[in-house]
C-alpha cells in the first residue's frame, strides 16, 4: 500500500482517508459505526464522453457486461453471491463515469471485494460473443422501455443534441442509438475494457462498520497484483462558448398526455462559484411548491400542472440547467413561455430576497446531508469528488460553498445566462393514434415521415 493522506475532519465530524495502491488504485476509507452494514463504491474514470462516433452506447453497454461474469464468477454469480449474503448492488453509467456498489452486512465485506477484483482483474476470460449479444439485447430493450416507447422520453437526448453541438463529447447520452449498439463488436468490448477498467483509472471507496486496516490488506490482496494501463487517452476537450448565442427551438407532436415545454441552459461548469450561485437561482425558481415558477404557473395563472428547473451538474462541459413545464387544459405553450421569461428575467434584475436564499440553502444542505447520511451516498460521494476533482475530502465539504454565495452572485449569474438565446427549447403538442395513421394516408406523407426521421436523427443518432 503506498503512501496515506492524513485524515480530515469534514462537516458534522465525519471523517475520510486516502490510501494508495502501487498500481494506481485510489482507496477511500471513511468509518461509520452506527450500522453494522458496509458500502462499497468503485468509480472509473470513464463515461459516455469517451466514446467515439459509431460506437455510441459502449460504456453504458459494459456496465452491462461486467455482471456478465468474470474468471471466478461465472454468469449471474456477482448477483447471487451479493444477494445471497444479505446485500444489495448495481451499476450507472453517466457522461463522466461509470461506477459499481454495493452494500453489505459489514462481515461481508471481505466478498464484495473479492468480487469487484476479480472482474477487475480478469472479466476478459469470461467475455464471449454470447455474453455480448444477451447484454446487447438488455440494452437495447432497455432504450424502448426508458426512452423510445414512454411519453417526452426522448426528450433529453433531444436536448443535449441541441445543447452540445456535433462532435462535443457530450453531444450523444449514455444510453447511444440502436445502430451503434447494434455495430459493437466483441473487439470493441476488449479494447475498452483494457484501456479504461485497470486499477490506476479506478477509485474504491468503502464507507460503514469497517476496521480500516484489516479494510486496506484486503483492498492490497485482492487488487494489487492488477497491472495498471498506461496507454488511455484523457476525454476530448468540451469547452464551449458561455453563451450559444441564438435560441434553438424543435417542435414535436406525439403521442403525450398533455402540452410541454422543456428549455435547457447552457449554465458554468461544475466545482466553480458560478455553478454553485446557478443552482441556487434554479432552486429559486424551480424547486418545489414554493418556487416562484410554481407560484407563477401552478398556483396563480393555472396555466400548468407541474414547473421544475434543476441543473445537471457537469466538470468536463458546461452543465445543463432544466426546466420542464407541463400545460394544464388547454392553454397554449406561448403563454407559459411568456411567463417563464418574465420571471427570469426579474430574477435577472431583482436579486432574491434573503427568505428565498434561506429556503434554498436550506434544500441544498438537506440534498447533500441525506446523501452522506447514508454509507452507500457518501461512498458514492467520496468517489465523485475523487475521480472528477482529484478531492475525496470535498465531498464532506462541498455544502459550505453553497451559504457563500451571495444574493447579487444569484442575480447577476441570471441576468448573464438565463436568457433566450442561451437555451434549446423542444415544445410538444400532443396527437392522437388516430391524428397519426391520419397523417401516414394522406398525400404529404412522405414528407412527414421524412421530418420525423430527421428529428430521430437529430435527437438519437449518438
Amino acid at each position: 500500500m503506498g503512501h496515506t493522506v492524513t485524515q480530515q475532519t469534514g462537516s458534522g465530524g465525519l471523517t475520510a482517508t486516502e490510501h494508495h495502491l502501487d498500481n494506481g488504485l485510489r482507496l477511500v476509507l471513511s468509518e461509520d459505526h452506527l450500522a453494522p452494514v458496509a458500502a462499497v463504491c468503485l468509480w472509473y474514470d470513464v463515461g459516455s464522453r469517451q466514446e467515439v462516433k459509431g460506437r455510441t452506447g459502449l460504456a453504458h453497454l459494459f456496465e452491462h457486461l461486467m455482471f456478465q461474469g468474470s474468471a471466478q464468477v461465472k454468469g449471474n454469480g456477482h448477483f447471487e453471491l451479493v444477494q445471497g449474503a444479505g446485500g444489495s448492488l448495481n451499476g450507472t453509467t453517466s457522461f463522466e463515469r461509470t461506477n459499481y456498489f454495493e452494500t453489505m452486512p459489514a462481515h461481508q465485506l471481505e466478498l464484495a471485494l473479492w468480487l469487484e477484483a476479480d472482474r477487475m482483474g480478469s472479466l476478459l476470460a469470461a467475455l464471449d460473443e454470447e455474453s455480448l449479444e444477451n447484454q446487447r439485447d438488455v440494452v437495447k430493450n432497455e432504450r424502448r422501455q426508458r426512452y423510445d416507447n414512454v411519453p417526452y422520453g426522448t426528450a433529453f437526448e433531444r436536448m443535449t443534441a441541441l445543447v452540445y453541438p456535433e462532435g462535443h463529447p457530450y453531444h450523444h447520452t449514455p444510453i447511444g442509438s440502436m445502430a451503434d449498439l447494434d455495430a459493437v463488436t466483441l473487439d470493441d468490448a476488449r479494447a475498452f475494457f483494457r484501456t479504461n477498467y485497470a486499477p490506476n483509472n479506478a477509485v474504491l471507496a468503502i464507507v460503514g462498520d469497517i476496521d480500516p486496516e484489516q479494510t486496506r490488506r484486503w483492498v492490497e490482496k485482492y487488487f494489487g497484483s492488477i497491472p495498471p494501463y498506461d496507454g488511455k487517452i484523457p476525454p476530448r476537450d468540451g469547452t464551449l462558448p458561455d453563451i450559444i448565442g441564438q435560441e434553438l427551438r424543435e417542435e414535436i407532436q406525439e403521442e403525450v398526455p398533455a402540452r410541454a415545454l422543456m428549455a435547457a441552459y447552457r449554465l458554468p461548469h461544475d466545482g466553480t462559484r458560478a455553478c454553485d450561485a446557478a443552482e441556487l437561482a434554479l432552486t429559486v425558481l424551480g424547486d418545489g411548491m414554493s418556487s416562484r415558477l410554481y407560484n407563477r404557473l401552478v398556483r396563480r395563472d393555472r396555466t400548468a400542472i407541474t414547473a421544475g428547473f434543476g441543473l445537471l451538474r457537469f466538470a468536463g462541459a458546461p452543465s445543463l440547467g432544466w426546466l420542464d413545464v407541463k400545460a394544464s387544459g388547454g392553454t397554449e405553450i406561448p403563454q407559459i413561455e411568456t411567463a417563464v421569461d418574465e420571471e427570469l428575467a426579474r430574477l435577472g434584475t431583482e436579486a432574491p430576497t434573503a427568505e428565498e436564499m434561506e429556503r434554498a440553502q436550506a434544500l441544498l444542505e438537506r440534498e447533500w446531508l441525506d446523501r452522506l447520511g447514508t454509507v452507500a451516498g457518501r461512498a458514492d460521494k467520496l468517489c465523485r469528488y475523487a475521480v472528477l476533482f482529484g478531492d475525496p475530502q470535498l465531498a464532506l465539504t462541498a455544502v459550505n460553498r453553497i451559504f457563500d454565495v451571495t444574493a447579487e452572485e444569484v442575480r447577476a449569474i441570471s441576468a448573464a445566462r438565463l436568457r433566450p438565446d442561451n437555451r434549446a427549447v423542444l415544445v410538444y403538442e400532443p396527437v392522437t393514434s388516430e391524428d397519426t395513421a391520419g397523417a401516414a394516408a394522406g398525400p404529404a406523407a412522405g414528407q412527414a415521415s421524412a421530418a420525423d426521421e430527421n428529428d430521430k436523427r437529430e435527437g438519437a443518432g449518438r
